[in-house]
C-alpha cells in the first residue's frame, strides 16, 4: 500500500549502528537498506543503493562526516539528517559546518550506548526520517580547496544609511525550523557589526545544540549572538536567541521575558509567541521574518505582525528546504514581501536606512 522509505546508516561504531538499525526497521514503512562504516564506504553505498535518507555520523575514518556530505551532495543530492553527539562541546560547532554543507538537519545520538536511551529517541528520530524522505535538496559544487564558510555569505554592498524613516524600527524578528541555521548564516552573515537595531532568532532546534548554533553563527558573523536574559532590554549589534526550553516575549517596556512554558503550534521556544509580543509591544515598528520550516508555528504570529503594521517577509518556495512555516504565512496572507532567502538581507538594510 504505500512505499518502504530506504535509509542508509554511515557510522564507524558498530554497538550505535546496531541499536539505529533496530529503530529503523521497527517500523513497517522504514528500512535500512545498506550500512556504511566510513565515508567512503558510503560514498559506494549510495551508488549501489540509492536510498532516500542517509543518517550519517560526524565522526570516522578514511572520511569524516563534513567530507562525507560534502560528496554526497556534489554528486548524488540526497536528504542527509547528521545524527551526532550533542554535548561534546568541540563538535557542536562542525554539526552546523556540515550543515552548511547540505546536510537537512541534525538529531542528538544518545552519550550513552544504552539501548533504554535508544528507546527513548526511537519515535523522533522515525518522525525525522519520514519528514526528511519527502524533502527536496538541492546539488550543492564540492569546495574545490579548504572550504571556508564564507563563501555562502553573498556580499552586496549596503546602501548609503540615512535616518529618515516613518517606521522608526525597534526590533527585527526571526523565526525559523528545519533548514534554517543555514539560512540565517546566509542573511545574518551579511549584516554588518555596526547595524543598529536588534535581532531576536527563533530557532526549532534538537535539545542540546544550541549553543554550538550560538558559537557558530559568532564565528561567522559580524554582530554579535547570545541568548536573552529576562530582565534584559535588546540592544543593537547584536542577535538573540530564547534559552532552550523557553518561549520569548517582550514585557512593555521592551525588555525580554523568557518563560518555560507549554508548547505553541507544537514547539517551545514558539515563533508565534515571540511574534506576538513583538505586534502587541512594537506594532509598526518592528520587521518580522519567517523562515523556512516543518509545521505552521510563526505563521499566525507573523499576520499578529503584519496587522499591527510591522514590515513581514516570508522566505520563497524555491530556497526554502521545508515551505511549511513561510508557506502558511504566505497563505493567511501574512507577507508584504515574498524573497529568496539570498534577497533578505538586503531587504534589511534597505529598510533600515
Amino acid at each position: 500500500p504505500y512505499m518502504t522509505i530506504k535509509v542508509l546508516l554511515v557510522e564507524d561504531s558498530p554497538v550505535a549502528t546496531l541499536l539505529l538499525q533496530k529503530i529503523i526497521n521497527s517500523s513497517p514503512d522504514i528500512q535500512v537498506v545498506g550500512c556504511g562504516k566510513t565515508g567512503i564506504e558510503g560514498l559506494e553505498l549510495v551508488q549501489k543503493l540509492n536510498p532516500d535518507v542517509i543518517c550519517t555520523d560526524l565522526h570516522m575514518p578514511k572520511m569524516n562526516g563534513l567530507e562525507f556530505v560534502q560528496q554526497v551532495m556534489a554528486n548524488f543530492p540526497k536528504p542527509i539528517l547528521v545524527i551526532s553527539a550533542s554535548v561534546q562541546e568541540e563538535d557542536t560547532q562542525h554539526v552546523f559546518d556540515v550543515l552548511n554543507a547540505g546536510a537537512v538537519d541534525i538529531f542528538p545520538k544518545p552519550r550513552s550506548g544504552q539501548p533504554s536511551d535508544y528507546d527513548a529517541i526511537s519515535q523522533p528520530l522515525l518522525e525525522k526520517i519520514r519528514l526528511l524522505s519527502g524533502i527536496k535538496v538541492f546539488r550543492r559544487k564540492a569546495p574545490s580547496s579548504s572550504p571556508s564558510i564564507s563563501s555562502t555569505v553573498s556580499k552586496f554592498s549596503p546602501p548609503t544609511v540615512s535616518i529618515s524613516n516613518s517606521n522608526k524600527f525597534e526590533v527585527i524578528a526571526i523565526g525559523t525550523s528545519t533548514g534554517g541555521p543555514q539560512v540565517l548564516l546566509e542573511i545574518l552573515g551579511n549584516i554588518p557589526a555596526n547595524f543598529s537595531v536588534p535581532i531576536v532568532c527563533v530557532q526549532h532546534i534538537s535539545a542540546g545544540f544550541l549553543g554550538g548554533l550560538i558559537d557558530w553563527l559568532n564565528n561567522n558573523c559580524q554582530l554579535k549572538v547570545k541568548v536573552a536574559m529576562t530582565g534584559e532590554k535588546p540592544q543593537g549589534g547584536y542577535i538573540y536567541f530564547p534559552p532552550e526550553k523557553h518561549h520569548l516575549e517582550f514585557d512593555r517596556n521592551g525588555r525580554f521575558f523568557c518563560f518555560t512554558g507549554l508548547p505553541v503550534d507544537g514547539h517551545c521556544p514558539s515563533v508565534t509567541v515571540t511574534f506576538n509580543s513583538c505586534a502587541n509591544v512594537f506594532g509598526k515598528n518592528a520587521i518580522g521574518i519567517l523562515l523556512t520550516g516543518m509545521g505552521r508555528d510563526g505563521a499566525q504570529g507573523l499576520f499578529s505582525m503584519y496587522q499591527k503594521g510591522a514590515y513581514t517577509i516570508a522566505q520563497d518556495e524555491a530556497s526554502s528546504i521545508v515551505f511549511g512555516m513561510p508557506g502558511e504565512a504566505v497563505r493567511l496572507g501574512a507577507a508584504k514581501k515574498v524573497l529568496p532567502s539570498g534577497s533578505i538581507a538586503s531587504q534589511i538594510m534597505t529598510l533600515v536606512r
